[in-house]
Formats: structure tokens, C-alpha cells, sequence
């Protein structure tokens, strides 16, 4: 049996950026309820905003200048698992 993927969100304690990464959690597994095993957060420091799937870096706060909006991030999730997924309103 294959597992389903696993994105982890590692954000910045100090600069207080839980409640920006639960909201994309909770953004990711509606989108992907079917799709995803599991969504982490993971606490991290010294600004750190990152997001993956699985072992990818899909996105980082300082190489991609700045913070995800949720239709950007379910975009470059499912090009990762399940490309041919049809995002509604999100891919417009």
C-alpha cells in the first residue's frame, strides 16, 4: 500500500507565524481531503517559512519573496500530487 503524502510547514516561532501556517494548513486539507495523509506544523526559527511535500520544497518565504496566498500554494501542491485535479475557483 503507497502512502499519501505529507507536507510539513516549518515557520517561525519567534516571529509568531502559527496562525498563518494552520491557516494554510487547514486551506490544504480541505482542498485535498482525499489526496494528503497529513499536514504538520513544524516550530522553527530566525524566519523561517517553508513548505513541503513530502522531502520538495515547494515554497520559501525568503526565495519566493514573501508569504503564499492560499490559491498559490494549492496550485503548486497539486502540480506535485495530483496534477490533473481540478482546483475550481483556485485555478482561475
Amino acid at each position: 500500500m503507497q502512502t499519501k503524502p505529507r507536507v510539513s510547514i516549518h515557520y517561525c516561532c519567534l516571529c509568531r507565524w502559527l496562525l498563518r501556517a494552520s491557516w494554510l494548513s487547514q486551506e490544504l486539507l480541505s482542498s485535498f481531503s482525499d489526496e494528503l495523509g497529513e499536514v504538520a506544523l513544524v516550530p522553527g526559527d530566525k524566519g523561517e517559512f517553508r513548505i513541503y511535500v513530502n522531502q520538495t520544497l515547494i515554497w520559501c518565504r525568503v526565495q519566493d519573496d514573501g508569504f503564499p496566498e492560499a490559491k498559490v500554494l494549492k496550485q503548486r501542491v497539486r502540480d506535485v500530487i495530483a496534477p490533473t485535479k481540478d482546483l475550481g475557483h483556485s485555478d482561475r
